[in-house]
Formats: structure tokens, C-alpha cells, sequence
């Protein structure tokens, strides 16, 4: 039994008679006491009195419920419960993975004997023994012994294996490469130069731009909401004297209509949200070793200093290989032998070679004094350019007899040694600052290898030693505060784990939004602070779980492609946020206009069927075609709101402008020659219906523009997506007669009538987009065709 406002009585569907031939507007007009007295006594389970809200509740709990609302419902939360359970179960722990990558055996003197135990037992003040091949299991200082060669390149990013004597530490993590010698625990766990780097992974919890933005518009949307329904409540309950089940029904379409269900929350964000962030990367800190160089050493054959007459750069590079070892090579000699058209040749001839450090090589040789101080002067300038300098001599021997003394050593040339850039390095870096994006060089090598490295990729020699990060916000360095130098370096050199999350924590706080790369476990806490963390090809598992992006392929190159790609999603979550905002205000305040002014309650599987519908549609605007923008884009939510707001308040007015000519006039019978249904609420709720439908999708059109919107092609899923769903819609509305929600259709002529109401209402909506952009932006910035001729192409997916 329906109460007040109610279009057709139960009463009179079911034959009673008892009203007679009374029209239902003059029904509708009368008042609720007076409709009912009419009947008298003679029909059974008649209403005594018109009910105030809580005297109708027993009525509505006696009603038939919505089975049809409550599955829709119910489903539409399993689908998204389970993507969400989905996602997060497959969430990496980036501390987890760190913390396995400690060596889990280690050889310990306890109660005076050696045995081998767990590494997790160790404590400060052990005893442990270290060889070839060991991972040191905890920080430790070495004891009497030869020195040893460690490589700590994961921890450090050096290049080169690094000579540690007795007394001097070793680091957890790091691998011996020379050596046996024994050690004295000093730091363990969390304490450890690899536990700081864990630690600083395990604390950082970063919630990104794109989430906070999420978090905006959601707030928006269910504020909207709220204060909608907050209005239907205060005037249809104490004012209207409606009936608790139709106020329920109108609070219904609010909530499903309103509520962006397409809009991702939670842990699907919290895997894609680097993707959006790197649209607005401004600033690209890149780690120098395996990242930007090949960290393979290698011989710049034009660097080649020849100091022996007879010789060229080719004979000193051969005695250089015939020095070398051609089997159990360390990193030198695979580079040399390497440099050889044949490296065969390293075992050719009869002379009698050395290759080594320089000095050690000088002091072999009876040089002339003019002589050795020319060649420290080349080993100097090669030092000023972070270069390193391997000298090479030569020593004539009898033929077969190699053990015989021969010749007077003589040094025959110095050849430079240098971590090599990526083929594509230079280039990477070229187009990223043509994308507006700062490439930053934060490197563990010294500082004199940053610059030289930096100015062969083109990128800047304005580099600055870590020592220069020590003070706080106000120190000033060369007469620049901290913040400002380091937002102007072009890098930074002999930097530890803390120095680089400290420098990305710098940048963000100047509102920068910060990309790190890198494949050590040294990146792994600036790889999980940074706005977007990328593990390059071949990074380390700690990497790998810190960061957001993993690429598959060696080099930057793939990230000025995952820039643009990362834009255009950019353009099209933008298009998205605005559409959502939109649709939430058209849907609030059209439906409760029409609910309060005419009393008609829309039905609630209606406003779920064009839920459905338009999220199915909007699922296809990952594929459609945009324009990525040529510079860092950034999230402004008053340009979101206001554009949101406008739009949904023209798409409301003109619903509720539709419900009238449709309710209370005759314009549609006049102008197209279509039957009244002023008389019929289940044909008035198939005509709303195929409005709101229509228009709510072809608002996607508007808000994904820069310009008029039936001038940018769209993609061809996301057009045969709005095609699909309308012609889904118009179907319903053309033949559907379902009674459990008051529906029945309209016939095509009354639906070519709604669509072409539809049409000429749309077109208006590009004029306020426009009018919008130029309130914001003074018209700076308004036409998209002045930027047409620098803008990227447009792209789609596949």
C-alpha cells in the first residue's frame, strides 16, 4: 500500500472501484485523509489516518522485499570485496626480503673451538672467520692477517672490489673475494650498515598524490551524498509525512547512483598508484653503478697514453692483455683481455709483461726523472677525471727461456680504466629533461668518477660530495642553503643508504615529486621512500620489493616510454575524477529535486541498472585515445570540483527541467507528436530513466576533451561501449514491464523523442567546459590547439 504522493493506490490496481473514475492528478492534489475517507469502511486493510513516519513502520516492515535491490547489491559488494582480498594478498614485504639476504651460516669460535653456526646467533664481540667466497654475516673489524678483498658493491654501489687491512670494518652483505683473515663482531641485526638500510625500508609508509587525491574526490562524493540525503530526510519525513519504505527507496538511489563504484580504493591503488605519480615526476634521482653505467670496466682506447717510442696504443693495450690472466680473472683483467679482436693474442710472444697500479709499475722501471714526472702528470689528470690508471711495461726475454733474466723493464704507456655509460644512457637523459624531468646522479663512487661520468652523459658536472648533506635545513653550502643546492646539483658523490633516502625525503618536501632508481640493496630505502621506486634490470631482490616498478630490460631508455605511458593514464584518470564528481552531484541533486517537488520515488534497480551500465563504460577509458601531456602533470582539485559541479548541477537541472514538460506539460506531445504519459508513473519512470542514462554516459565524451568534444575521436572501445550500454538502456525503456519496480515501455517513438531531448541538451555541456577552463586559467591556457604542434601524439592501449 503506497501512503501520499503514491501515482496509482494498490487499491485501484487491484479493481476496487472505490475511487471511481477520479484522475490521478486530482488524486494526488487532494489530501492523504480525504483520498482515504472516501473508501469508508468498505475496503478491507484502508489506512484510519494519514501516518506520521515511526506509525508507518509496522506497515513498511509487512511490505515485500526488494529481492531484485538487495542481490544487485549484494553482488556489486562481493565483486569489489574480492578484487580488493585479491590485490592485497599479493602485496611483496620489502623488509622480509631484505632481511634474507643475510648470510645464514657462518664459522664462530665459541668455548674455545670453531664450529658453524646460524648466522642470527651472532653478538657483538664474536669471533668469526671469513674466507673466499663468504658473505660476512654482521659488521665486524678485522684481526691480524694479510688484507683482504671485499666486494660491497650492493651496499655501496662501488664498482671495483675494495682492499680492506686489519683493523679497518667490513659490513654485513658484502662478499669476500681475496682472502681469509679472522674478525671481531662489532654490530649485528638493525645495528648493521645493512640492518640501517632494512630498517629504513620496514619504516617507510608513503600514501601517494594519486591516493590523497582519491581520498578528496571520495570524501566529496559522500559528503554530496550525505547532505542529500540529510534533505530528503528533514522534508519528506516531518514535512511530507512520507512513508518510511518510499524514504528508504529515495535514500537508495542517492547511495547507488551517487557513489562512484568504479572509482579504485585500497590495495588496487596501492600497486598502481606509482604508475599516475610518475605523470607528475619532476625529479629522477638515478643510482650511477649498473643503473646509468654498465658497471663493467673498460679501456678508453682514446685516453691511451704512449710513453715509449715504437709503440702505439694497440701494442701497449696487447702487453697490457699479455699481463693479464686469461683464467680466475678479477675485473681488471677480464677488461683487458677483453679489448683484444682476439684474446688469444694474450698468450702470443715471448716477452714478459706487467700490467698494475702506476706507481707500483714506475717504481718497476729505471725511468728518468723528465719522464716519471710527466707520467704522474697524466695519472693526476686522469684522477681529476675520476679515471683510473693502470701502467703497462715490457721486458725482452731470450727465446725459450723465459726464466732467464733479460731486458731493463720499460714503461711503454698508461691506460685510463672507467665504469662505462649505457649505450642509451646520454639519450634517456636527453629526452627526460625534454619531458621536464631533473635527472639527479646519486652514486657511492668518488666524486671525481660522478663528474666525469656526468659530463660524458651530458648531464651537468655541479656534483657535491655527501659530506655536503650533513647539516640541517639553514646550513649553507657555497653560499646556498642545504635544500636549495641540493635541488640544483646535478648529483651526488660518496653517498651511504641514509644520504640517499635523506636527499628524496629533501626533494619531496619541496614539493617535488621524486623517482628513484636503482638494483643495490644500498637503493632500497631511497627505492621505497621516493614517489615511484624503479628496480632496473638485474637489481637484487631487496630492490626489486622496494620499489613500485621492476623493469625488464637493461637501461633507462624503457622509463621516457613508461613517462608517457604513465601521462596518458594520467589524462584518463583525470577525465575519470571529473566524470565521478559529476555524476555524483547530477545524480544527488536530480533525483532529490524531483523526489521532493513532485513526490515521486525512482525506483532503486533502475538507479542500479544505470550504475552497471555506465561503470562497464568507463572500465574502457584505459584503452581510449589521449594526448600525454609535454610536461609533469599535476593534480588540481579545484579544477576537478568546480568543473564536477557545474556539469552535474547543468545535467540535474536539465533532468528535473525534462521530468516537468514530461510531468505537467504537454511539450512533448506537441513538439513530437508523441502519446501523454503525464497519466503514468511506470511509463514517466522508463522515459527519466533513458534520460538520466544517456546523458550520464555521454558526459565521458565531454569530460575527456580538451577540446569540442565531438572533434577529438575517441577510441573504439570506449564508443562501442557507450553504444552497447545505451542501446541496452533504450531497450529497457522501449519494452521493459517489470511491476517490481514500476516500469513499463515507452514505445520507440517516445524513445527517439528522449534521445533527441538528449542531444540538443548535450551540446551546451561543452560551452561550460569551456567557459570553466577559461575562469581558471584566464585563458592562458584555454586552446588546445596552440599546444596541438608540441604535444605528444595520442595513444591508446592495444
Amino acid at each position: 500500500m503506497r501512503p501520499e504522493g503514491a501515482y496509482r493506490s494498490r487499491r485501484e490496481r487491484a479493481g476496487c472501484g472505490c475511487t471511481g473514475r477520479t484522475s490521478w492528478r486530482r488524486r494526488r492534489r487532494a489530501s492523504f485523509s480525504s483520498s482515504w475517507a472516501s473508501c469508508g469502511t468498505r475496503c478491507r486493510g484502508s489506512w484510519r489516518s494519514p501516518p506520521s513516519w515511526p506509525s508507518s513502520s509496522p506497515t513498511a516492515a509487512a511490505a515485500r522485499p526488494d529481492w531484485q535491490d538487495f542481490v544487485g547489491i549484494v553482488s556489486l559488494l562481493i565483486i569489489n570485496s574480492t578484487i580488493s582480498y585479491i590485490e592485497e594478498a599479493n602485496a611483496g614485504d620489502a623488509a622480509a626480503a631484505l632481511m634474507a639476504g643475510l648470510a645464514p651460516k657462518t664459522k664462530l669460535l665459541r668455548d674455545g673451538r670453531w664450529e658453524e653456526q646460524e648466522a642470527a646467533i651472532l653478538v657483538p664481540g664474536d669471533i668469526i672467520s671469513i674466507k673466499l667466497g663468504d658473505i660476512i654475516p654482521a659488521d665486524a673489524r678485522l684481526l691480524e692477517g694479510d688484507p683482504l678483498k671485499i666486494d660491497q658493491s650492493a651496499l655501496t654501489g662501488e664498482s671495483l672490489p675494495v682492499n680492506k687491512h686489519p683493523g679497518q670494518e667490513v659490513f654485513s652483505g658484502s662478499t669476500v673475494k681475496q682472502g681469509e683473515i679472522e674478525a671481531v663482531v662489532i654490530a649485528t641485526g638493525v645495528r648493521t650498515f645493512f640492518g640501517k638500510a632494512a630498517h629504513l625500508v620496514d619504516s617507510t609508509n608513503n600514501v601517494g598524490h594519486f591516493q590523497q587525491v582519491l581520498t578528496a574526490i571520495g570524501n566529496f562524493c559522500i559528503i554530496s551524498i550525505g547532505a542529500g540525503m540529510a534533505v530528503e530526510v528533514l522534508v519528506m519525513y516531518p514535512i511530507q509525512n512520507r512513508a518510511y519504505r518510499d524514504g528508504i527507496d529515495n535514500l537508495l538511489v542517492l547511495l547507488i547512483g551517487g557513489i562512484p563504484i568504479a572509482m579504485p580504493t585500497g590495495a588496487i591503488t596501492k600497486r598502481m598508484t606509482a604508475i599516475e605519480e610518475m605523470a607528475g615526476m619532476d625529479v629522477l634521482c638515478s643510482d650511477k653503478t649498473g643503473t646509468l653505467t654498465l658497471n663493467k670496466l673498460t679501456v678508453d682506447k682514446t685516453l691511451i697514453e704512449v710513453c715509449s717510442k715504437g709503440v702505439d696504443k694497440d701494442m701497449v693495450l696487447l702487453y697490457a692483455a699479455r699481463a693479464s690472466r686469461v683464467e680466475n680473472q678479477d675485473a681488471i683483467d677480464t677488461c683487458i683481455v677483453n679489448m683484444l679482436d682476439d684474446p688469444k693474442e694474450a698468450r702470443a710472444g715471448i716477452q714478459e709483461g706487467e700490467q698494475g697500479r702506476a706507481e707500483q709499475i714506475i717504481e718497476l722501471c729505471n725511468m728518468a726523472a723528465d719522464a716519471e714526472k710527466k707520467v704522474h702528470a697524466l695519472i693526476d689528470s686522469y684522477a681529476d677525471r675520476g679515471l683510473r690508471s693502470l701502467g703497462v711495461s715490457y721486458q725482452q726475454v731470450p727465446e725459450k727461456s723465459k726464466d732467464s733474466g733479460g731486458d731493463p723493464w720499460q714503461f711503454i704507456g698508461l691506460l685510463p680504466l672507467f665504469d662505462p655509460p649505457r649505450h642509451d644512457s646520454a639519450e634517456t637523459i636527453r629526452r627526460a629533461l625534454h619531458l621536464g624531468v631533473n635527472v639527479k646522479m646519486i652514486t657511492g663512487d668518488q666524486l671525481a668518477i660522478a663528474k666525469e661520468t656526468g659530463r660524458r652523459l651530458g648531464m651537468g658536472t655541479n656534483m657535491y660530495p655527501s659530506t655536503t648533506l650533513l647539516g640541517d635545513k639553514n646550513s649553507q653550502v657555497n653560499g646556498l642553503p642545504i635544500d636549495e643546492l641540493i635541488e640544483r646539483a646535478d648529483g651526488f658523490a660518496g653517498v651511504f643508504p641514509e644520504h640517499k633516502y635523506e636527499i628524496v625525503k629533501r626533494l619531496q618536501e619541496m614539493s617535488h615529486i621524486c623517482g628513484m632508481t636503482g638494483d643495490g640493496v644500498n637503493d632500497a630505502p631511497a627505492l621505497k621512500k621516493a614517489d615511484i621506486g624503479i628496480a632496473v634490470d638485474d637489481a637484487t631482490d631487496a630492490a626489486r620489493s622496494a620499489s613500485d616498478i621492476v623493469l625488464t630490460e637493461p637501461g633507462l631508455s624503457v622509463i621516457v616510454s613508461a613517462v608517457l605511458t604513465s601521462r596518458a593514464i594520467f589524462q584518463r584518470m583525470k577525465n575519470y575524477t571529473i566524470y565521478a564528481v559529476s555524476i555524483t552531484i547530477r545524480i544527488v541533486l536530480g533525483f532529490l529535486l524531483i523526489a521532493i517537488i513532485w513526490k515521486f520515488d525512482f525506483a532503486p534497480f533502475m538507479v542500479l541498472i544505470i550504475a552497471i551500465l555506465n561503470d562497464g563504460t568507463i572500465m574502457t577509458i584505459s584503452k581510449d585515445r589521449v594526448k600525454p601531456s609535454p610536461t609533469p602533470d599535476c593534480w588540481k582539485l579545484n579544477e576537478i570540483f568546480l568543473t564536477g559541479v557545474v556539469l552535474g548541477t547543468y545535467m540535474a537541472l536539465v533532468t528535473v527541467l525534462f521530468f516537468y514538460l514530461a510531468h505537467d506539460t504537454n511539450f512533448f506531445t506537441d513538439v513530437f507528436g508523441v502519446t501523454s504519459i503525464r497519466e503514468s508513473e511506470r511509463e514517466l519512470m522508463a522515459a527519466l530513466y533513458l534520460q538520466v542514462s544517456i546523458i550520464s554516459q555521454a558526459l565521458i565524451f565531454v569530460t575527456r576533451s580538451r577540446s569540442w568534444s565531438f572533434v577529438e575521436r575517441p577510441g573504439f572501445l570506449l564508443l562501442f561501449a557507450f553504444f552497447a550500454a545505451q542501446m541496452v538502456a533504450t531497450a529497457i525503456a522501449v519494452y521493459a514491464r517489470w511491476d517490481f519496480c514500476r516500469i513499463q515501455g515507452i514505445g520507440w517513438r517516445w524513445g527517439g523523442a528522449v534521445w533527441q531531448f538528449s542531444v540538443v541538451t548535450y551540446l551546451p555541456l561543452d560551452v561550460l567546459k569551456f567557459i570553466i577552463r577559461y575562469a581558471l586559467t584566464g585563458g592562458k591556457a584555454g586552446d588546445s590547439a596552440q599546444k596541438k604542434a608540441s604535444s605528444p601524439p595520442p595513444t591508446s592501449q592495444p
